[in-house]
């Protein structure tokens, strides 16, 4: 690993989470600050990093906001699977609020949760919080990028299912599915009515995998698919930016 590799591992660690287009523009402007050999491929290069990293039990890893199908990276510990790593940040009562508002979303049909639902949770934690304080904190987790906020309803972040995938998958094993074209964890998706198949798919994906298709039909099944077809221009083109 050289200068450039160290300076972008620096880039990431100080950002977060960044997206895909500004990702590989850092590539670029250190692999010719540094005069790194830039002909090998981008994906490459971050498993040049992440083999360094990987004696560290740190490791870079892309996923998809559900909402935009645009691609992120994150730099991700393997050796934190729970939601302790934000206890830096957040005291234990406030760290409870935050699974009260996993549970939800992982029950609920859309993969959101209503600021009213989220609200009605201080009757059900151990240490009681006035509204004002509640949404104060909501605030905060939307701030620090764990959760997205979208006309009254929340969802979880890209950057928390990126970093916290192990511990999504360990927790609502039984609740929680992969989206059956992107193989990452989905929330926020279209469901096969056919109570046989019943996969999941992103909005995004479901909008890439039927594009020009005018009758669509269950990748896994083959049965009718049930639902309209998103707009590709509304989830495809800011993944295109």
């Amino acid at each position: 690993m050289d200068d450039s590799h160290r300076r972008f591992l620096q880039a990431l660690m100080r950002i977060g989470i960044i997206d895909e287009p500004s990702v590989k523009q850092l590539y670029l402007l250190y692999c010719t600050t540094y005069n790194t050999n830039a002909t090998s491929t981008f994906d490459d290069y971050i498993a040049t990093i992440n083999s360094n990293l990987e004696p560290m039990f740190i490791q870079i890893r892309k996923g998809m906001c559900e909402d935009s199908g645009r691609q992120y990276y994150a730099l991700v510990s393997m050796v934190e699977t729970d939601i302790t790593r934000m206890a830096s940040d957040y005291a234990d009562p406030e760290l409870e609020v935050f699974r009260k508002i996993m549970d939800l979303v992982v029950e609920s049909e859309t993969g959101s949760v209503y600021s009213t639902e989220i609200l009605n949770l201080t009757s059900t934690v151990t240490k009681k919080s006035k509204k004002r304080e509640t949404e104060q904190l909501l605030n905060r987790f939307v701030s620090d990028n764990w959760l997205i906020e979208k006309r009254g309803e929340y969802c979880l972040s890209t950057r928390f299912i990126i970093e916290m995938a192990q511990y999504i998958r360990i927790m609502y094993q039984d609740q929680v599915k992969d989206c059956h074209i992107c193989r990452n964890i989905v929330f926020q998706s279209q469901i096969c009515d056919n109570p046989s198949c019943g996969i999941k798919m992103h909005l995004p994906c479901v909008a890439r995998f039927f594009r020009g298709t005018t009758e669509p039909h269950c990748p896994a099944c083959k049965d009718i698919w049930p639902h309209e077809i998103p707009e590709i221009e509304e989830h495809l083109s800011e993944s295109s930016k």
